[in-house]
């Protein structure tokens, strides 16, 4: 079972000095956790290497502007 309150967590590059940050943090198994950065007690979203890469490839894709 995953624990992402104790990952290393980072705030994306795009986030900037904004308030409106995502949070990702790599996880012992491979996958990943990505988080709002205004609410780091809330829910984390976890993602499956696959589902990563996919996911990320559509963020560069402009998938989701």
């Amino acid at each position: 079972m995953h624990d992402p309150f104790r990952a290393p967590w980072r705030k994306a590059t795009y986030s900037g000095s904004e308030n409106a940050c995502v949070e990702v943090a790599p996880l012992p198994d491979g996958d990943r956790a990505v988080r709002d950065s205004k609410d780091p007690h809330g829910p984390a979203l976890i993602f499956t290497p696959a589902e990563w890469a996919a996911f990320t490839a559509g963020v560069r894709d402009g998938e989701f502007d």
